[in-house]
């Protein structure tokens, strides 16, 4: 039998008006832990879809070798057949089903005509087992957290009996612990024969983890790299990435000019109607015009729910008590579209559910936000927004055959250069990021940190929410640190180290 479970050979795949993927050839040893690398666009996912069935044989060229055999997958049915799962970033489970429902959705165990629940039970309660979840089977989805979903969906993978693991992002949207707990399971499944290929943007992970990297840079493969036989590194990851070396991946102002106070919160406390208690407590923060001020803190410490509650989601939130001050005047928000009016801008942590119309262009979703610009009268100026969506598709370096290209076609990077797109048309004065490289690759990261650098030295103001720990101190010339929904402290960019910042985040 091969040492190599997986061979993709001369893999071409193309897209209308674009090709993805130009004669990759990929391999992958049985029962190693191989991670594909590159920045966004560059093949990595729609190569795992030809290998999965998603893009069926007849729309590619090239051929897939699995266990020997020249495979021809025409659904992911037939793939899932011979012991391929791939589990995307957007996880494929139904919130309102319990944990057995969704495991076995799609081949549930029969009896005769009728499903056989005692046995799903049982068995269910076997392959949460096996990925390390203590939980009752009978719980629904939406009633776990992200990390325990993401197990479910490998638990899901397993009662198909995978012998081969495709992971897209696995860790994209865990917190340090869950990702640190997904990535011990994965060790585990490898001690117990399961091969397994990682998509990740994380590099930090992949250097802990990989047996072998693959690159992939503008649908070719660049190279593969064996753990065993040398020391990878982080910095050589993105050479090969990126085509150059990126010495500093948190580029340094050039002017740093920063002014008087332009947005100032005071004694800011938020109820949530839902849940049914007080989510933010009298939080105190300003931002200096021209100024980067970081939010740090934990998963679930209110950071995205003090930016909803600011940008006017009244309805969605109870304010308690509080005042909003731009430029030094008190402002009421009943409406997001108020505080567009005053001069704020919220670009959400979810891009592809709460940011962007998927299904729409480019030219749609970069003026949305600010249509009163481009309208005359109740009638949209079509030439208008075409213009202004080409000078933002070149400025902010979108990449896409034309601004006509759907949104959901594009990566993630572009996808996150869009979003930005349309809260810059609205030229705010206070621009709030919330995650804004999440589940992208360092090239986009770079360049949407060159991006921030830029807008500030031009005058506007970023608040930025991120969970990594290394970005916030990064990019930030002073930020808060939040837990359990009250600012635990303030620290200027010199003063800020990753203890600091844990001990402060980790504070009741």
């Amino acid at each position: 039998m091969s040492d190599y479970i997986l061979e993709m050979q001369n893999i071409t795949k193309e897209f209308p008006g674009v090709k993805a993927l130009s004669n990759v050839n990929f391999k992958v040893k049985r029962g190693e832990i191989h991670c594909l690398v590159g920045e966004n666009g560059a093949g990595k996912s729609t190569l795992m879809k030809v290998l999965s069935g998603v893009y069926p044989f007849g729309t590619y060229s090239g051929n897939i070798v699995y266990n020997g055999q020249i495979q021809q997958f025409k659904s992911i049915a037939e793939s899932e057949e011979t012991g391929i799962a791939i589990i995307n970033q957007e996880l494929a489970l139904i919130p309102e089903l319990s944990v057995y429902e969704n495991i076995y959705f799609g081949h549930e165990i029969m009896d005769g005509k009728v499903i056989n629940w005692n046995q799903t039970i049982i068995n269910a309660q076997e392959m949460l087992k096996k990925v390390r979840l203590n939980i009752n089977p009978s719980m629904k989805i939406k009633n776990l957290s992200v990390g325990n979903r993401q197990l479910v969906e490998i638990a899901k993978a397993f009662s198909k009996n995978a012998k081969l693991l495709i992971l897209d992002e696995p860790t994209a949207a865990l917190n340090e612990d869950d990702s640190e707990n997904l990535l011990d399971l994965l060790r585990e499944l490898k001690e117990q024969g399961v091969t397994c290929i990682m998509i990740s943007h994380k590099l930090k992970e992949i250097v802990s983890i990989a047996d072998t990297v693959t690159v992939l840079r503008d649908g070719s493969t660049i190279c593969s790299m064996d753990a065993h036989d040398q020391n990878i590194t982080e910095q050589e990851i993105i050479k090969y990435m990126v085509g150059r070396e990126i010495e500093n991946i948190y580029p340094k102002r050039e002017n740093i000019k920063i002014g008087d106070v332009c947005f100032d919160i005071k004694n800011w406390s938020v109820y949530d109607p839902v849940h049914g208690r007080e989510i933010l407590h009298d939080i105190n923060i300003n931002v200096r015009k021209g100024e980067i001020v970081g939010i740090a803190g934990l998963m679930g410490s209110g950071r995205t729910e003090l930016a909803l509650s600011l940008f006017g989601n009244v309805p969605e939130y109870k304010i308690i008590s509080g005042e909003i001050s731009i430029d030094g005047e008190l402002k009421k928000f009943k409406h997001p579209k108020d505080a567009i009016k005053a001069g704020l801008a919220y670009a959400t942590e979810d891009r592809k559910r709460d940011g962007l119309v998927l299904i729409q262009d480019i030219k749609y979703n970069t003026t949305i936000a600010n249509l009163e610009r481009v309208t005359n009268g109740i009638i949209i100026n079509e030439n208008e927004e075409i213009r202004i969506a080409k000078e933002f598709q070149e400025s902010i370096n979108i990449k896409a055959p034309s601004i006509k290209q759907k949104i959901g076609n594009l990566s993630g990077g572009n996808q996150q250069k869009v979003s930005l797109a349309k809260w810059l048309f609205v030229e705010p004065k206070v621009l709030i990021l919330d995650e804004p490289t999440r589940g992208i690759d360092v090239g986009a990261k770079f360049e949407i940190y060159t991006l921030m650098n830029q807008l500030v030295e031009q005058g506007m103001s970023i608040i930025m929410i991120s969970s990594e720990l290394l970005e916030i101190l990064g990019m930030s010339d002073r930020l808060y640190v939040m837990s359990h929904g009250k600012i635990t402290g303030e620290l200027s960019a010199e003063d800020a180290t990753e203890q600091t910042v844990m001990t402060m985040a980790t504070r009741v």
